[in-house]
């Protein structure tokens, strides 16, 4: 089967890469010049299925007024960007900040994260591939007594869903990260979730798209992808500005452009830009960095070790398609690891990146078959793109190939919007 893969980024190659190896002849299409140089390149590193969780939580809307006045905080709104769309996207976020959807949302996720985080395992084993991994897992800070007892909503699914965790002290917290010594007077618990990764999420689609390419997959970069073609109940082409391309399927990987490039043929997914930040530096320090990574329950700020690298992520900015890379936008990242880890590194020396977080309002991607016959989706991860990534594309695969995949598929695809 000819298989057009439309996207180059982190999803789009780990779904050539399994469908090339289950024997099909895959070409991936992107406007990039490179793979993963979108929203792939300098996410926040984290592989954390223990944190999965949507950002439609009960108390959200409250929390979100909050932010909208604090200098600091995990939410931004651009207001000059608000659109219709984006109000309707927020709507139906606001809906799912209910206890019961938050549950349902919540064990949706981590059924696909622990499943990937199982997936890339089993590629490591199978081929040879370095992207500054480790394996000590994530470990969750609370600076105050009120994020302590709120984590206890997570534990509780956690516990339900068998994911390994562990309840600790702000001491028991330097056991896994050595480093908080200079500031644990600022926490005052955490939770550590031992089977939580880190990577680099570019370099590793930089080395896998080189195993697709040896197994026969082709990449067409620097085009830029205009429409899709329906004729009857099939997609018939792909329009680009390097002329008609054709397969037998299609998926579609372009993250947060899914949304319009589906519109034209009749399939509305909640696809919404949600725009992040982050910052790369060099460790000045090594017994001062962390060793894994660090998430910042009060900032929503991860801190993680790549190598000789930290990679620091986060904020949430509702601005549409809106891609400038705003200087204030760098205090609330900054302030986290300034304020924790403040000898590990030099800001000064940073580089500042933003990118396009491909979000759906119940935080859950969108997997599998359309009411098109050969059109497939696999799009909407949010800030967990890298961390449900080869699961995903394992899942779609085997859609694709027209075997029961390996995990429930229950309110995955995109039938769950219909009502």
């Amino acid at each position: 089967m000819k298989v057009l893969i439309l996207g180059s980024g982190v999803i789009g190659v780990t779904s050539a890469w399994y469908l090339a190896k289950s024997g099909h002849d895959v070409t991936v299409v992107d406007r990039q010049s490179t793979v993963a140089n979108e929203t792939s390149f300098a996410n926040a590193g984290q592989i954390s299925p223990g944190y999965s969780a949507p950002w439609a939580a009960p108390g959200i809307p409250i929390k979100a007024m909050k932010w909208l006045i604090q200098e600091l905080a995990p939410l931004k709104i651009n207001f000059k960007d608000l659109d219709t769309e984006t109000m309707l996207w927020m709507t139906k976020m606001v809906a799912n900040c209910n206890t019961s959807d938050y549950h349902i949302n919540k064990s949706r996720m981590m059924r696909v994260a622990e499943y990937s985080r199982d997936c890339l395992r089993d590629i490591r084993r199978e081929i040879n591939i370095e992207y500054d991994h480790r394996t000590q897992g994530t470990l969750q800070v609370f600076r105050t007594d009120s994020q302590v007892q709120s984590a206890k909503k997570d534990i509780q699914v956690l516990t339900e869903c068998g994911v390994d965790h562990t309840v600790l002290s702000a001491d028991d917290c330097l056991g896994y990260e050595p480093a908080l010594k200079h500031t644990i007077n600022k926490i005052v618990g955490g939770l550590h979730l031992p089977n939580d990764e880190t990577g680099d999420c570019h370099q590793f689609v930089t080395e896998l798209s080189k195993d697709c390419e040896r197994m026969g997959v082709k990449f067409m970069m620097d085009t830029n992808i205009q429409k899709l073609n329906k004729q009857g109940g099939e997609i018939v082409s792909v329009s680009t500005d390097k002329g008609e391309l054709t397969a037998d399927s299609y998926l579609m990987a372009l993250g947060s452009y899914s949304t319009h490039m589906l519109a034209n043929v009749g399939i509305k997914v909640p696809v919404y830009p949600i725009k992040g930040y982050s910052l790369t530096l060099p460790i000045e320090d090594f017994s001062a960095a962390p060793e894994s990574t660090v998430m910042d329950e009060t900032y929503k700020v991860a801190i993680t070790r790549l190598g000789d690298r930290i990679r620091v992520g986060g904020t949430a900015e509702i601005s549409s398609y809106n891609m400038a890379l705003l200087e204030k936008r760098r205090k609330n990242i900054e302030f986290s690891i300034a304020d924790l880890f403040p000898h590990a590194a030099d800001l000064a020396k940073a580089e500042f990146w933003t990118g396009l977080r491909p979000m759906t309002p119940d935080g859950t991607p969108i997997l599998g078959k359309t009411n098109i016959d050969n059109l497939f989706l696999n799009t909407g991860h949010g800030t967990l793109g890298w961390t449900m990534s080869l699961g995903s594309a394992k899942f779609v695969s085997d859609v694709m190939n027209d075997k029961q995949p390996e995990i429930d598929d229950a309110g995955l695809s995109v039938d769950r919007y219909a009502k």
